[in-house]
């Protein structure tokens, strides 16, 4: 691919999108994040006819979201919501290759543990039956080619699932001695029933012996896995599928039906190293060793990257993601390989592009292979000659397309967001012409107010050109600088682009420009831009994201006396790093933050990663010390600043930000600190969805001075 020419389209992209508000609606508040309905990654029928997605929503009063399962045809004149039940939710459905059945994930009928069971609904009609036979909780699922049978990936089943139960004895005394034993007691001389609570069984204690004890929502880790199961439909029996004690996941059939490829770690101690691969394991009726189809020493198709093996037409070649170097952990760029399902030396088809990629698809004649690309600010379809060659753009320009899933006649069926438009199902034919097909949320955006969103370029300190994103209110009037937002992204190892942003819509409809950089240590513009901060968090990443704000200053957009910072996670982290560099931001926002980085280790699931980037604190506690200065140099802070986070996070867990808001309200500094309770490190409850935003902006707006 070119980048100039891809960078030429994109940033006639952002020109033509920032002049599509609506002009009409009214502003987006934070009642609308109730609003706004999300749709899942799309599934396509072996006809080509049908896309099956889910649709997640907000049930307000039940303080909850909900999930149900829509279809809509090809050629987007017809759309069905198939399951409806309110008080239960669905989610990642799929189609048999045979056209019989809609498989799909459920909650409802899993148990009293909240099991995930598998689903079977029938495309003739009727109501969907939890498939029996199934113990452990559903996490996922792939259909062999003739779909007599169901590979699953189940967690494995809560061994004390009845116990701890609370046993309820009634316990009635007699009449008094003294009366009658003939006589019949009226309703005043009974006395009341006694009502004992007796515990069956006490919980047992954690018994942790792992290297890597905890993970964020799933909690403490103990000797439990997720497992490749065998399921016979007919039968309705499932038998273990491979041999070991590892996790596994991301199954896919052969196109014989004979084997399956999966992601999985099996070192000594998986919890020491990224060593994951791809394993094939025969099908058979009883468990069976798999065979490690590739060998690198880093991450081989990571479970958590969702991104499947990918056969090709002929079975003789798997397609899957390679990632970067093991030292630089999640800084490196991950590549499409392809190696000989018989085993061999792997093929890197991607390796001069310097991007991301992900989500491999082969072409019907096995020629050429399909992918998404994160590309600067932007996530693209590019394809690639299955043998090798130049890669070229299937379809781009600056918009998030993502989960590409194969449809009839080379065509693709993705989610796509834009700027101004939240994510939906799109066909992409086999051109690379975009389609949409699903319009969930066009009510919605009939009714507000959409700011423009606009891509800019500046330099850095050092003169590093870095790219940013700058929302301004919908009503802005053209030479009145506003109160601006500095807004810092997660990760840090992804970007901000060309999709919709809630959040920033909310700012800038309360009267917010928002300002946001996409600063070195993110991904999209390559390996050596992505490592800048390897071991140096809060340096360049700081100077970056500063240089924002003095561009939106220079433009005359932003008032330099009303400036303010936040962002989540990283975000939140980055901020810390800001507040400590710069005293001009009137208030800040930091939200699941860290930065006493020395108490992150043994408390956090980041163990791995800290000892392989900044080695043991005990013994480098000079960079440990240096990446620290938030907190151990917090005489640095000014900045009023309030502190968030959920009491369950063991990503980053609260403590962090409890010791920032001690640290910080020891000295005499405005701060605040918002504990969610039952919530991890990315917020569900929808209540608390709102109330932070609320709490966010009121902050904000009680630290700002008032419009001259």
């Amino acid at each position: 691919m070119t980048k100039t020419a891809a960078g030429a389209v994109a940033l006639a992209l952002s020109v033509a999108m920032a002049g599509q508000a609506v002009a009409a609606g009214r502003p987006i508040t934070p009642d609308d994040i109730a609003h706004l309905l999300r749709v899942g990654e799309p599934q396509v029928d072996a006809d080509g006819k049908w896309v099956a997605y889910a649709v997640s929503g907000t049930d307000v009063a039940g303080d909850k979201s909900y999930s149900h399962i829509w279809m809509t045809s090809w050629d987007g004149t017809r759309t069905i919501q198939l399951t409806h039940r309110a008080a239960e939710s669905e989610n990642t459905p799929r189609f048999s290759p045979d056209g019989h059945w809609l498989a799909f994930v459920s909650g409802r009928g899993g148990g009293d543990q909240g099991d995930a069971a598998l689903w079977l609904m029938d495309r003739a009609g009727g109501e969907g039956r939890k498939l029996p036979g199934i113990k452990g909780s559903v996490g996922d699922y792939a259909w062999s080619p003739d779909s007599k049978w169901i590979a699953l990936v189940l967690d494995d089943p809560d061994e004390d699932a009845d116990g701890a139960k609370t046993t309820t004895v009634t316990v009635t005394t007699k009449p008094d001695s003294a009366a009658s034993p003939s006589a019949k007691p009226d309703a005043a001389s009974v006395t009341p029933a006694t009502v004992v609570a007796a515990k069956d069984k006490p919980p047992k204690p954690i018994v942790i012996d792992r290297f890597h004890f905890k993970q964020d929502r799933e909690g403490y880790l103990g000797k439990k896995r997720q497992r490749l199961w065998l399921y016979d439909v007919a039968k309705g029996t499932a038998t273990r599928l491979t041999t070991g004690d590892y996790d596994e996941g991301l199954p896919a059939w052969s196109p014989d039906g004979k084997s399956l490829a999966f992601s999985s770690n099996r070192a000594a101690d998986p919890d020491r190293t990224y060593d994951t691969n791809v394993y094939l394991v025969k099908v058979a009726a009883t468990p069976q060793a798999p065979t490690a189809l590739t060998t690198y020493d880093g991450e081989d198709n990571p479970i958590q990257s969702g991104s499947y093996p990918a056969w090709s037409p002929d079975g003789r070649e798997v397609a899957y993601i390679q990632g970067g170097p093991v030292k630089q952990i999640g800084y490196g760029v991950r590549s499409l390989a392809v190696i000989p399902a018989s085993g061999g030396k792997p093929r890197l088809l991607t390796a001069g592009l310097d991007r991301n990629v992900s989500h491999p698809i082969w072409s019907a004649d096995g020629q050429t292979i399909r992918f998404t690309e994160e590309d600067d600010e932007a996530s693209v379809v590019a394809e690639v000659p299955a043998a090798g060659g130049p890669v070229k753009t299937v379809a781009g320009g600056w918009r998030i397309i993502s989960s590409p899933a194969p449809a009839a006649g080379g065509a693709l069926a993705v989610q796509l967001t834009t700027p101004t438009t939240p994510t939906e199902i799109y066909a992409v034919d086999a051109a690379g012409a975009v389609r949409q097909l699903t319009h969930q949320n066009d009510a919605w955006l009939k009714e507000v107010e959409i700011a423009p969103t606009v891509r800019t370029s500046f330099k850095s300190r050092d003169g590093t050109e870095v790219h940013g994103l700058q929302v301004l209110p919908a009503n802005a009037k053209p030479g009145v600088k506003l109160p601006t937002m500095l807004f810092n992204h997660g990760g840090p190892q992804s970007q901000l682009g060309g999709g919709f942003t809630m959040d920033w819509q909310i700012y800038a409809a309360h009267g917010y420009a928002v300002v946001a950089a996409n600063f070195r240590g993110g991904t999209g513009r390559g390996s050596a831009y992505s490592n800048a901060i390897y071991a140096k968090w809060g340096t360049v990443d700081v100077q970056d994201t500063l240089a924002a704000v003095d561009d939106a200053v220079a433009r005359g957009v932003a008032d330099p006396n009303r400036l303010v910072v936040g962002g989540w996670s990283y975000g939140g982290i980055l901020t810390n790093y800001v507040i400590a560099s710069d005293k001009r931001f009137k208030a800040a926002v930091s939200g699941a933050s860290i930065s006493n980085v020395f108490s992150g280790y043994g408390t956090d699931q980041y163990t791995l990663d800290y000892e392989t980037e900044l080695g043991r604190p005990w013994e480098h506690p000079e960079v440990w010390m240096k990446l620290s200065y938030p907190f151990y140099q917090n005489g640095r802070i000014t900045t009023p600043t309030l502190f968030m986070g959920g009491d369950k996070d063991f990503n980053v867990p609260l403590l962090n930000g409890e010791q920032m808001y001690q640290a910080l309200k020891s000295r005499g500094i405005d701060g605040g600190l918002i504990i969610y309770p039952g919530q991890f490190h990315g917020l569900t409850r929808p209540s608390f969805l709102k109330d932070r935003m609320q709490r966010w902006l009121a902050w904000y707006d009680s630290h700002l001075p008032k419009q001259p």
